[in-house]
């Protein structure tokens, strides 16, 4: 069912009297006010002018006449192959929703997400910034090459003076006229751009009517410069009409050097020349915030505009094999002027694409730059692009963008970054494909766009070709622009982004997940390969910060799930209190940096809402096997919200960004002598449940008390050397010999080691402490136990401690196991030795301090490594729940006084001693 904040609810389904949007996505500045573009103004034209640009006047001699017809037909098609994957990307995408102002940012941002879309955004934005220089500084040297003071030509009104300040003068004042233009908005930009599509239509018809009009004749060549300095032999060019004999000499390459750069010239670089010319296909994507129907508009235009411009070149690629020779194609790449019926038109036709192309670079630049503002992923440097008129126009990034090329300007030959512009290009194209990859990999229900002629196949195939173009023209551009991608992703990764876009990444780490976690069978678990899965039940965060970062090191790469209980009835509350606060305990999670899951429950009982999470946490095979729990004590429980740097927060109570704080989300710590939440009885309730579902349980005391470099994420190897000490024997059972080897001594062994595997531990030295009986030779048991370490490639210091004196003079060894525990000796007697217990570990504790038998009082002043945290074995709680009180008490004595400690009870084995 949809949620009340759906957004389907602003597209007045109901007949809403709120403030509702158009269905086909206006948004933003204007509305849909500002949408009126049609399909062929907004989309085709634009389009069509961007991928003939100047190149389809003055680079189709250079690419027949070296490539000949065959191979210039075929870098045609695979040209044509790459764009048109992309184009069926774009069209999938653009009919898969609504699509507002950015055209191909906004697709790529609302589905790779802003730290990817916002990177190629700003790259695709420079790409045309330096795209509409490239067209400015291209027309100023076509004009100079006529009206230039200083032109070789011997024709022509040779008035103008040249250098680099008149071309720069030149420049500034063609961008002046094409700034005014976008700056007036949309409108004027659409019937600017349909005349000079007029204009370039007409021209290129009076060149394919030249070609049938016009007769055979000869065409002097301008004399080349020699290898010394001296002119080359005048050549002459031959127009043959429509001859076999000419095609003939024209289907093969004839590969020689280009004479406006002096290089050699291969398939490759006269490729990179023609895709340069061809990579337009987003003109009127970027003009999708001023379509009347961007969802329709877009794919319809592109793939016109696609189909018409490949007509129109392989028109002209047929045209000039059949009609010119060898010489005039290569040495004249502007023959279509000397054989036109009236050159002039040609002359037009070159400039009008030519200022064609500036105009809709920079008003695609300007589209995108206004909306990478709206989206405040840069910030206050941005900001000036907000700005927009009362008709929605965004003059602000208009102006922007013109400050921009003008800079660029100023940089005067620009041949070097043409490549780099249409590497930029092609990163925008790739992560299109990459976007509707992602999209139909994830499989995701909404992913259903009404433009179907598209399959993965034809997006990842349109990944690798743009990829492969990128390198194929410039490999260091295409390395730039992909470090370049990869610096401006973590900018804003670490400045944080919107995320209420939805990720593509999400919808593809939920089905690959899925996927493997029906692939993770429970059958075939073996020991080898066992690891913890904890549940750490937490009543209030603000309380257990130290225990919830170390069991976040206890983990070892398993499951961490936090686990909260909520009092209450669903049947007595209007609504789920639950849901709510999942917000605030992902918060916490992210605060505290912890790697865990959040999972909450409502339920009458806190020993009930145990039972469920441990039942229903976790997934398939990923499922908690041990129960975490802090200890029933009647300590004060401190507020670590106030120590802990990483929970510092502002004054106002309030993180960056403005949303609320976590100290204002957790309630304050429980009171000294207020009533608890959960009963002492149902601590140790909770705690035999989780033994009867076969768990582990692990009960943690005093952890408030660990250094906080113990619980850093980094290395503790600078910090002063401690212990972890280990005691694998039940010293509530009175008895030494093997106990060591069962199933509950080997988990504290396995855990033990666990966290000494962490970076923060990996000075602290683990000790074993092996209780004899008092009957029993010392030496003996060690050397079985060592043997075991080893088995286990386990490594620590066995220490070996006589116990058992003082529960029953010897004979202690003859208790059955839980004699102390479950009441079969009397209450004082079982104290006596939980005391004498404490007493023996706290003694153990001092003597690696340094102290004395008599404790800090009788040390020797050596001062040794501390204790840091102790593992001790907790026994299984009594068979009568009315000694549950009693049991508690007998741990709280165990314990009292002795730091950091780990009570734990092992149910599963864990440790193996084959490969």
């Amino acid at each position: 069912m949809a949620s009340e904040n759906s957004p389907l609810l602003a597209y007045r389904l109901l007949g809403d009297e709120g403030v509702a949007f158009s269905a086909n996505g206006a948004g933003g500045p204007g509305g849909a006010s500002a949408r009126k573009l049609s399909t062929f103004l907004g989309v085709v034209v634009p389009t069509v002018l961007s991928m003939f640009s100047i190149v389809v006047f003055l680079r189709i001699g250079f690419v027949v006449g070296h490539a000949g017809l065959l191979q210039a037909l075929a870098m045609l098609l695979v040209a044509y192959f790459i764009l048109a994957l992309t184009v069926l990307s774009v069209c999938a995408i653009a009919t898969n929703g609504a699509v507002r102002g950015g055209g191909a940012y906004f697709m790529i941002s609302r589905t790779l997400g802003p730290e990817v879309g916002g990177s190629i955004g700003l790259m695709f934005y420079l790409a045309n910034v330096c795209g509409c220089a490239v067209s400015l500084l291209g027309l100023v040297e076509a004009v100079l090459d006529v009206f230039g003071a200083d032109s070789a030509r011997s024709s022509g009104l040779q008035v103008l003076p040249q250098g680099y300040g008149w071309n720069l003068l030149y420049g500034s004042l063609l961008l002046g006229l094409v700034g005014g233009v976008c700056t007036l908005g949309a409108g004027l930009y659409a019937r600017a751009s349909f005349l000079t599509f007029l204009l370039v239509s007409g021209s290129l018809a009076s060149v394919l009517v030249s070609f049938v009009a016009v007769g055979p004749r000869s065409i002097p060549l301008t004399p080349r410069p020699g290898p010394n300095g001296s002119s080359l032999p005048p050549q002459v060019g031959h127009f043959t009409g429509f001859n076999s004999s000419t095609l003939k000499a024209n289907l093969g390459a004839g590969y020689s050097k280009d004479y406006t750069t002096g290089a050699m010239m291969n398939f490759a670089s006269v490729f990179a020349v023609l895709f340069n010319g061809c990579t337009g296909i987003m003109a009127g994507a970027n003009m999708s915030g001023e379509l009347k129907d961007p969802s329709r508009a877009i794919p319809l235009g592109t793939i016109v505009a696609v189909a018409y411009t490949f007509f129109i070149y392989t028109l002209l690629f047929f045209l000039s094999s059949f009609t010119c020779d060898r010489t005039l194609l290569q040495e004249d790449y502007g023959f279509f002027r000397a054989i036109s019926l009236w050159p002039p038109l040609v002359l037009i036709g070159i400039y009008a694409t030519s200022l064609s192309a500036s105009m809709s670079s920079l008003i695609g630049a300007s589209r995108i730059l206004h909306a990478l503002a709206q989206d405040d992923l840069f910030g206050v440097i941005l900001a000036p692009a907000k700005v927009v008129s009362r008709t929605g126009n965004p003059w602000g990034a208009v102006l922007y963008s013109w400050g921009l090329v003008q800079l660029v300007l100023l940089a005067g030959k620009l041949n070097t970054l043409a490549a780099v512009v249409t590497v930029f290009y092609l990163v925008a194209y790739a992560a299109v494909d990459l976007s509707c990859l992602s999209l139909e990999w994830a499989s995701a229900p909404n992913f259903r766009p009404t433009f179907s002629l598209f399959s993965w196949h034809t997006c990842l195939l349109g990944v690798a070709s743009c990829l492969l173009m990128m390198f194929l023209i410039s490999p260091g551009a295409a390395g730039g622009s992909l470090l370049l991608m990869g610096l401006l992703s973590a900018l804003l990764t670490a400045r944080g982004g919107p995320s209420s876009w939805g990720y593509v990444s999400q919808a593809l780490l939920f089905h690959q997940v899925r996927k493997y976690l029906l692939r993770l069978d429970v059958r075939k678990d073996h020991v080898k390969f066992w690891r913890p899965q904890l549940l750490l039940l937490v009543g209030n965060p603000r309380g257990a910060l130290p225990l919830l970062r170390l069991a976040n090191q206890l983990k070892k790469g398993g499951l961490y799930v936090l686990g909260h209980v909520t009092l209450g009835d669903l049947d007595c509350l209007p609504s789920d209190p639950v849901q709510p606060q999942y917000g605030a305990w992902l918060s916490l999670v992210d605060r505290a940096q912890v790697k865990a899951f959040v999972d909450l429950t409502l339920s009458p009982s806190v020993r009930q809402g145990a039972q469920h999470l441990l039942r229903i946490s976790g997934l398939g095979g990923m499922k908690p096997n041990t129960l975490v729990l802090g200890f029933y004590d009647d300590a004060a429980p401190q507020d670590h919200f106030l120590t802990d740097p990483a929970f510092s927060e502002a004054a106002d109570g309030t993180q960056e960004g403005g949303s609320p704080a976590l100290s204002t989300l957790f309630p304050p710590p429980r009171a000294p002598g207020s009533p608890r939440a959960l009963s002492p009885q149902d601590y140790v309730a909770t705690v035999a449940d989780a033994l009867k579902m076969n768990k582990n349980v692990v009960l943690a005391r005093a952890c408030g008390a660990l250094p906080p470099e113990r619980l850093s994420r980094g290395s503790g190897g600078t910090s002063q050397p401690h212990h972890v000490d280990v005691w694998p024997l039940n010293l509530l059972r009175p008895r030494g010999g093997p106990g060591y080897v069962d199933v509950c001594g080997l988990f504290l062994l396995q855990m033990a080691t666990i966290l000494g595997m962490v970076p923060a531990w990996h000075s602290a030295r683990l000790r074993i402490f092996l209780c004899l009986g008092p009957r029993e030779a010392p030496g003996a048991a060690e050397g079985r136990l060592r043997a075991l370490l080893s088995q286990l490639r386990i490594r620590a210091e066995v220490q070996e401690v006589v116990w058992g004196e003082g529960a029953g003079s010897g004979e202690a060894g003859e208790e059955e196991e839980g004699d102390f525990v479950n009441g079969r000796r009397g209450d004082a007697e079982a104290e006596a030795l939980a005391g004498s217990a404490n007493a023996l570990v706290r003694a153990q504790q001092g003597r690696s301090r340094g102290e004395g038998p008599g404790g800090p009082e009788g040390g020797d002043g050596e001062g040794g490594p501390a204790t840091a945290l102790t593992f001790l074995y907790l026994p299984r709680p009594p068979a009568d729940p009315a000694r549950y009180t009693r049991y508690l008490a007998l741990l709280e004595i165990l314990t009292r006084d002795l730091g950091p400690t780990l009570l734990i009870h092992g149910v599963t084995p864990v440790t193996c001693t084959d490969l």
